[in-house]
């Protein structure tokens, strides 16, 4: 069964593993969430493979996957896209996302070519067309008679066009990937960004449950707590990227895998998405944004 949120929500949790040596693998998981209301509402789509876990666990809570009409992208990475063209053969759904993550998602081979993950061509089914772009402010109307609505909120950093999505009526906020876990791999391209991303998710005021991709479920207070830990772990980034440039050592290879050591990170972290959020960080290592 589904993981039941509220009586209309439930989450799915995906498990998979990224190759990042010969032998050696990361074992990862990501979330994607249904909303049931007159039709089906998919946020995300896990990887490549998932349609089937996620008809099944629709059909568990007593749905069909006929019923899916609108899959909601908060980003272009391939955990978040990977089942999208099986979801949409199978029921036709609208797909949503922000536009500047609309060329990835419709040209995986490009996004392959410009942020290289291990393991992405097994992650990623193919590419799916958006048929709706969704910027700041925009509100997604889930009934047709009003009363049920998500507000989308553009949250960049992790991806130049990550969204969060703020189902308002039930206090419900789905962060994707843009509140980073603490004591995890980070992964974000714009390091001043992500912090005012998160800083501006712990300002939204009526949160009651944060439902993130790369981490657990929090409700109450803890869903505060998870984002104020988020915004302390992009400082402690840069604090760490900081303190190996003020030391002369500017390769990033170097630097990532200094700063991996002083986090705490296992050495297989040490990977090309590791080593670009670290550049990201050694692009503005002068800059006190972080303080």
């Amino acid at each position: 069964m589904p993981m039941q949120i509220t009586p209309s929500l439930h989450a799915i949790r995906h498990s998979f593993r990224i190759p990042v040596a010969p032998g050696i693998s990361l074992d990862r998981f990501v979330y994607s969430y249904f909303i049931s209301g007159e039709t089906v509402t998919l946020i995300d789509t896990g990887v490549a493979g998932s349609e089937e876990r996620i008809f099944s666990e629709i059909r568990s809570s007593g749905r069909d996957p006929s019923e899916v009409a609108l899959v909601l992208l908060t980003h272009s990475h391939p955990d978040h896209i990977g089942s999208a063209p099986g979801i949409r053969k199978a029921t036709g759904c609208t797909i949503a996302a922000h536009p500047a993550e609309k060329t990835w998602i419709e040209d995986v081979e490009r996004q392959n070519r410009e942020r290289p993950v291990p393991g992405f061509t097994s992650l990623v089914e193919g590419p799916v067309k958006v048929d709706h772009e969704l910027v700041d402010g925009d509100v997604v109307e889930l009934s047709e008679s009003g009363g049920c609505e998500i507000l989308a909120l553009h949250t960049p950093g992790h991806s130049a066009g990550s969204l969060s999505l703020f189902l308002q009526g039930e206090g419900v906020l789905f962060s994707g990937d843009a509140v980073p876990v603490a004591g995890d791999q980070p992964v974000y391209d714009d390091a001043p960004l992500s912090l005012q991303s998160v800083d501006r998710l712990l300002r939204l005021k009526g949160i009651r449950t944060l439902l993130p991709a790369w981490d657990e479920p929090a409700t109450g207070r803890e869903a505060y707590l998870r984002m104020e830990s988020g915004a302390g772990y992009l400082r402690r980034i840069h604090a760490a990227v900081r303190e190996c440039t003020a030391r002369g050592i500017s390769d990033p290879l170097e630097v990532t895998r200094m700063t991996a050591v002083s986090l705490g990170l296992p050495p297989q972290v040490v990977n090309p998405l590791l080593v670009r959020t670290i550049t990201a960080n050694l692009l503005v290592r002068d800059q006190e944004f972080m303080e």
